[in-house]
């Protein structure tokens, strides 16, 4: 038999010691797996998802000190704008919970550990499964046999809303309603309504990560985003639940958009947003309709594909972005971390919400700035410089076979 001399052996073992604690850190900077909880009651109250099933979150438990402070996550994933598009979707994990995973990874804004979610990590954090495609705003009575579509985003957020109050978080001490992409916008949309919903003594605030989506024409010079989002608010019935500060004064579909509607919200708020949002780039700036011989096709699947023409319209992309949010303004409620990076959600990630090598403004992390805001230790006020000046920017980079355009 072959054996190893003692010291050898001795530094294998240190060696696999070594792997063996760089996987385990590994993993829980990765994160840990949530199970799904449905609720269940909800339905008798026609709070479901699009085709009818119950919606459904994801709820990791507070310890210690964080045992009545509440995080409600609002997910992401688009929107359906008429019934052709809600059917597409009825029957996938964005229209049924039926078609949802059972379990989801938390990390970042969403880690139990202390190391890589120094402000958050032992509060209760929850995860909104996203089913109903209004970003949380419909809310329509009728149900067509024909087509089996529930419009009841609203509904839905209102029951998961009780749902929670009834496990607790009628005590909540603290409390952020946050979301991701469309969710970010479910939270920019409902940020005083779940306020209002919570007890008077907690302290509320929001956030909204990837959110503060804009109305500009696509490179074909159409204005499809604004033409999308007003059959989204007419096919969800969504008037209703947009805040009345601004269907008042203008048509319900551009109260879709944050530039509308986020002057008029009281609640403390905080804004993280890449200048060049990805999902904006790819959807609204230079959707494939807009782009029917793929020009752009290299460009959006990564960055340093661009030509300079495309750069050049980006870098005007990133100036009517940085216009319209101006209606933020920097009141000290009003927090924001508005890189120059082309990426989109960066909250829910531990590479870009706490690492080593997270991005920065002011050299200071997306975690370490909603941290100071939430705790009013600092305000946080920092736009980006435009790309490409910001070397710890973590760029999306897409798959050659990235899903098409939504």
């Amino acid at each position: 038999m072959f054996h190893l001399p003692l010291q050898k052996r001795m530094v294998s073992r240190g060696q696999w010691l070594s792997v063996l604690i760089c996987v385990v850190l590994l993993l829980k900077a990765e994160g840990v797996p949530v199970g799904i909880t449905f609720v269940e009651n909800a339905v008798a109250k026609g709070a479901v998802c699009l085709d009818g099933s119950a919606p459904a979150y994801h709820f990791h438990k507070g310890s210690g000190a964080g045992i009545n402070n509440w995080i409600v996550h609002f997910e992401g994933g688009g929107w359906c704008n008429n019934v052709t598009s809600c059917l597409s979707r009825r029957d996938t994990r964005l229209g049924s919970s039926k078609k949802m995973d059972t379990q989801l990874s938390f990390s970042g804004f969403f880690s139990n550990s202390k190391k890589f979610n120094q402000d958050f990590y032992d509060w209760n954090r929850i995860k909104v499964r996203y089913c109903d495609g209004s970003s949380f705003t419909g809310d329509v009575e009728a149900v067509d046999p024909r087509t089996n579509l529930h419009f009841r985003g609203a509904r839905v957020f209102a029951a998961v809303v009780e749902d929670l109050l009834a496990k607790g978080m009628k005590n909540a001490q603290n409390a952020i309603i946050s979301g991701c992409s469309a969710g970010g916008l479910a939270a920019i949309l409902n940020c005083d309504r779940f306020k209002a919903l919570l007890p008077r003594t907690t302290k509320v605030k929001c956030l909204a990560d990837a959110g503060y989506f804009i109305n500009v024409k696509d490179v074909s010079g159409a204005q499809r985003i604004e033409e999308f989002y007003s059959q989204v608010v007419q096919t969800h019935g969504s008037a209703k639940n947009l805040p009345s500060s601004c269907t008042s004064r203008l048509k319900p579909g551009l109260c879709f958009f944050p530039q509308n509607v986020v002057s008029q919200i009281s609640t403390p708020i905080f804004f993280v947003n890449a200048a060049y949002d990805s999902w904006q780039i790819k959807n609204i700036l230079a959707p494939g309709a807009a782009d029917p011989h793929g020009q752009w096709r290299e460009c959006k699947l990564d960055i340093k594909n661009c030509s300079p023409n495309q750069l050049s319209v980006m870098q005007v992309f990133r100036t009517d972005f940085l216009r319209a949010f101006g209606a933020v303004g920097n009141s000290p409620s009003k927090g924001h971390f508005i890189d120059g990076c082309y990426a989109h959600c960066q909250t829910g990630t531990q590479e870009t919400w706490l690492r080593n090598d997270s991005p920065v403004l002011g050299n200071t992390t997306i975690a370490r700035a909603v941290g100071d805001w939430f705790y009013d230790r600092r305000a946080f006020h920092q736009i980006d410089c435009a790309y490409p000046c910001n070397p710890t920017c973590h760029n999306r980079i897409f798959d050659q076979n990235a899903l098409p355009d939504v």
